[in-house]
Formats: structure tokens, C-alpha cells, sequence
């Protein structure tokens, strides 16, 4: 009799789905024998990447034959002097969400409960399940985190908190002292993780910074990443800032050479790219003006975002909007697994791209 391989994993494995990136280009264009389509699905920075990176992935290059440094002393000491952080408190991982599996791998097991918001980003579904411990999904309030819902939903077997801060899919925030009030809150045995993906594209003046948070509250762990304003999503660079043992341990279960050399040299780079990071910023916020505007015009509402998307309710079911955006060679992203059925997600593109996209959006919606 065959081996049932299935029955082999454990049963966190079993009931995964993969997790659905936003379509490439390249194979709607293969799908609908279509060209010159435009990406507006995954946040990416439609800039392009920094000169300042892209001429140290080059000089990299010739050291491919070796392995990279495993503890990432040059990108460390880069965020220690932009960041004010301790070397000894920062993890490195492969994009911020490998960071969120080594959270989930150090702390998490079967019969833990793990909390985080309706609407919130997949991946800390995708980590609790895979461990085995229980989802705890609280109500959102506004299509962002209801922190008190969260705070009454802590029990003596939660071990890890979620919380997105900008929200993705929505975009909503919260601010330094709504923070502040909830991690006095939360038992000192709980880990609260504060994934910042977002957070160099916010202006408002009272938003939250989790670096100013974490030194207040041990239990906290802040993660961020390289991929959205700093432009390096195909390489894959993240972080966490934490305690020193937490990131002890941590670092116990990554894996050495998780980030290559390449990515380690670009992100190091980047982050003296200050004039990169102001064009980035800059061109997001007048593109969110110009999305903002139109779909105005169309008469579709929005959810305020202060990320580098806009999350559009269609006025109904999203999804054939979707497959027509696609036939227009506009790709965006569907919520729909978000329990955001009416809605789709749409990055910030360039100005260009945003005018395409605007029009696609007209001439589905009002024919």
C-alpha cells in the first residue's frame, strides 16, 4: 500500500494554504496573450531601486563563491547609527515575515493561543497555524485593531500578539499613546510583535514608533523591513528589534546565512540613501492624492490609508472587478480572504501607472 504522505505532517501543515503573492506580470501576460501590463498588487516601490544599493549588489557580485556573514555586522552597525538600536537586540531575516516565522518557531506550540486583528495581515494567521497553536481573531474597529477588544481577549495561554501598525490590508494606524496604554495592559509573559512594514511612509505627528516603544516594554518585538520604501523587495532583508534574550533566542532558530550577500550589501547601502527615502515618501504621497482624487470622481469610497496603498470598496462583489482590471493589463489585489469580499487593495504607482489604473477603474465601473 502507498505511503499517504499527507497523513505524515502535522496537523497545523495539513490545514495550510499557501500564501497567494500578487500576479506577476509576466504570467497575466502569458494567460491572456496581452503586454504592457502594470503591477499594482504588492506594495513594492514603483521608484525603482536606489542607485546607492544597486552599486553595492554590483560590487558584491564577485564575492559570490562565499558565504555571507552570518551575524550581518555591517547592516547591524548601518541600524544601530540610523536607529539608535543595541547590535545585540537586532535579528536579521529574509524580509520582516521570515522574522514572524522565527517568532512563531521560538515561542509557539501546540495549545498557545496566539491574538491578532480581523483585517490583518495573513502571514500571522499562517504562523500560528503552522506551529499549532489557536487563532484568537478580535473584531476590528474601523477596519483597523480595536485594542481593548485585543487586551479582554488575553487568557493564561496566550503567548503572542499580532499587531500591524500601519494595517495591511487597510491602512489604518495607531498612535504612540494608544500603544503606550495597551503594552501597560499586557502581562509581562505575553510577547506583543509590532510589524512596522510601513512605517517610513507615515507623517502623521502622533503616529507610533515601536524603536521609542520597545525600550519601554521588554516583551515587545518590533519588525521591519527593506521592501516597501526602501526598494528592495526581490532581495529579501528584514528585521527585528527586541530584548537581548529574545533575540537570543531567536537567533537560535534562524537559520546562519538566512540573508545573502547581496541583499545584506543593498540594504547597508540604502540606508545612507536619505535623498532615496525623501523621493519615495514624496512620490507616495502625491500618488495616493492623485488615487484619492479619482476614485472621488467615481463616486467609490476608500479606507484612509498611510501605508503606499489604497484599499477601494467596488460597491459589490470585488472580484469580477478584478478580472476585468486584469483584461485592462491592470493588476491589482483582491481582499477577499481578508473578509473584505467588496473590496481591492491597490499599491501606489507611479504617476503614469496611476492614471492607467484610474481609467481601467472607470471604464469597468461605469462602462
Amino acid at each position: 500500500m502507498a505511503c499517504d504522505f499527507f497523513e505524515l505532517a502535522t496537523p497545523g501543515v495539513q490545514g495550510l494554504h499557501p500564501y497567494l503573492p500578487g500576479k506577476p506580470v509576466e504570467e497575466l501576460e502569458r494567460e491572456l496573450g496581452i503586454s504592457n501590463s502594470i503591477k499594482l498588487a504588492s506594495n513594492e516601490n514603483p521608484l525603482g531601486p536606489s542607485e546607492l544599493a544597486m552599486a553595492a549588489v554590483r560590487d558584491s557580485l564577485s564575492e559570490s563563491c562565499r558565504y555571507p556573514d552570518a551575524n550581518g555586522f555591517k547592516l547591524k552597525q548601518a541600524l544601530v547609527a540610523r536607529y539608535g538600536l543595541e547590535e545585540k537586540c537586532i535579528t536579521l531575516g529574509n524580509g520582516s515575515n521570515d522574522v514572524l516565522e522565527l517568532i512563531g518557531r521560538a515561542f509557539l506550540q501546540q495549545g498557545d493561543e496566539v491574538i491578532y486583528s480581523q483585517h490583518a495581515f495573513v502571514v500571522y494567521m499562517l504562523v500560528a497555524q503552522a506551529t499549532g497553536a489557536k487563532a484568537v481573531v478580535t473584531q476590528a474597529k474601523d477596519w483597523g485593531h480595536d485594542l481593548d477588544a485585543m487586551t479582554k481577549a488575553i487568557t493564561t495561554k496566550t503567548r503572542v500578539i499580532f499587531i500591524a501598525n500601519p494595517n495591511n490590508p487597510t491602512g489604518t494606524w495607531l498612535s504612540q499613546a494608544e500603544l503606550e496604554g495597551f503594552m501597560a495592559q499586557v502581562p509581562e509573559n505575553v510577547i506583543v510583535v509590532l510589524d512596522e512594514a510601513y512605517t517610513e511612509y507615515v507623517a502623521e505627528p502622533e503616529f507610533a514608533n515601536g524603536f521609542v516603544l520597545q525600550r519601554q516594554f521588554k516583551n515587545l518585538i518590533v519588525t521591519r523591513t527593506f521592501s516597501k520604501a526602501f526598494g528592495l523587495a526581490a532581495l529579501r532583508v528584514g528585521y527585528a528589534a527586541a530584548d537581548v534574550v529574545i533575540t537570543d533566542l531567536l537567533n537560535r532558530v534562524r537559520q546562519p546565512f538566512n540573508v545573502n550577500v547581496p541583499a545584506l550589501e543593498a540594504a547597508t547601502a540604502v540606508l545612507q540613501d536619505d535623498a532615496y527615502l525623501a523621493r519615495s515618501v514624496e512620490m507616495n504621497r502625491a500618488g495616493m492624492a492623485q488615487l484619492e482624487q479619482g476614485f472621488a470622481q467615481m463616486g467609490l469610497s476608500w479606507i484612509p490609508s498611510v501605508g503606499n496603498f489604497i484599499t477601494v470598496d467596488c460597491g459589490g462583489e470585488s472580484i469580477p472587478v478584478y478580472e476585468a482590471l486584469l483584461r485592462e493589463g491592470v493588476i491589482v489585489r483582491p481582499v477577499a480572504n481578508y473578509s473584505m469580499p467588496n473590496h481591492l487593495r491597490v499599491t501606489v504607482g507611479l504617476e503614469s501607472e496611476n492614471s492607467r489604473c484610474l481609467d481601467a477603474f472607470n471604464k469597468v465601473i461605469n462602462g
